[in-house]
């Protein structure tokens, strides 16, 4: 039976920049600072006064991202709900943390701890939809994002779904900040941020753009990235989209693309949007805002030129060095 492709349907962002917009690719905001917060948009108009009392940032991130995802994909309630976070909530974990000492285990809120889980957000999406389908967390640090796009990937392929909502949401509080670059997560050089990333993928509908390949290596030889590379790029590409941030511990995973696309345009998108464990989720997002645009920006590039999109971009993440992903976006047929 022939495989429909898999179309992405929407894509939407809450991050450093202007909330659930594209107004980063043409006037970005730009911060000197090396710690800064999500912009939140006007949670009213998809929250409740008294359930946005009971909630967290992430949660109030991960539902507006969503509903707009589904808004605009036009899709109510879709087949499979798969969610990425490396930490889950941060700030109501601190809340419980900090009761719990002060209090000595007596009176404690069971609100905080509830939300501090890393799967509230993925249930939390799945109450306010009504969707009972499949409903999985992923949290696995920066590679978060990536497992669950693999899932859903991997879910379409082999027909138990039609639809899947994925996302990836991760807060930064001030103490957690200072924890996070000590461990060495957050590096030199790069913004430590927030972001929160609902993409709706389905097989008919109004497309950005496709989504033709999804593969995560473990420790791959040199051998192993070359054949990958030339297997995702046999049909050409326009441009690979990486997670280089200025730096160069971390730029230096990247350094196999210069080897195996030579002449390539390479785009960076951690310098707009920032470090945390949903970053490649942003990558992901920017790169299917630019096909559907049919170009990248300026802002995107490497060379600070633009690029025509008419082939396709390859989104590459490399986490600790050790674990690569490989999504491969490609314009919709017709277009």
């Amino acid at each position: 039976m022939e495989r429909k492709p898999i179309k992405i349907l929407s894509a939407k962002q809450i991050s450093i920049q202007a909330p659930l917009s594209e107004e980063w690719m043409d006037n970005p905001l730009n911060y000197s600072e090396d710690y800064v917060r999500a912009v939140d948009p006007d949670f009213k108009q998809f929250i409740s006064a008294g359930d946005a009392r009971r909630m967290g940032k992430l949660l109030k991130r991960a539902l507006a991202t969503s509903l707009s995802a589904l808004q605009e994909g036009g899709i109510d309630n879709p087949d499979a709900i798969i969610t990425g976070t490396g930490f889950g909530s941060i700030e109501n974990t601190e809340l419980f943390l900090d009761a719990l000492v002060r209090e000595g285990e007596q009176l404690l809120k069971p609100t905080q701890f509830m939300q501090s889980t890393h799967n509230t957000a993925s249930s939390l999406i799945g109450i306010h939809t009504h969707c009972h389908g499949y409903n999985s967390t992923y949290s696995q640090k920066g590679f978060s994002f990536d497992s669950a796009l693999y899932d859903a990937w991997m879910q379409f392929r082999i027909g138990r779904i039609r639809s899947a909502l994925v996302g990836s949401h991760d807060e930064m509080s001030p103490v957690f900040s200072g924890f996070v670059r000590k461990a060495g997560h957050v590096k030199e050089g790069e913004i430590c941020s927030e972001a929160a990333v609902s993409v709706l993928l389905a097989e008919s509908g109004d497309a950005y753009c496709t989504l033709d390949g999804v593969r995560l290596v473990d420790t791959p030889s040199a051998d192993d990235l070359k054949a990958i590379v030339a297997e995702f790029t046999a049909s050409g590409i326009d441009a690979v989209m990486t997670g280089r941030s200025g730096n160069s511990e971390n730029d230096s995973w990247y350094g196999f693309l210069d080897s195996f696309l030579p002449g390539i345009p390479q785009l960076l998108y951690k310098p707009l949007f920032g470090v945390n464990f949903s970053s490649s989720a942003t990558g992901f997002y920017a790169a299917a805002c630019c096909m559907r645009d049919g170009r990248v920006p300026s802002v995107l590039s490497v060379s600070g030129k633009p690029v025509e999109c008419s082939k396709g971009i390859l989104v590459v993440n490399v986490v600790e060095g050790r674990h690569y992903s490989f999504s491969l976006l490609k314009p919709v047929c017709g277009r």
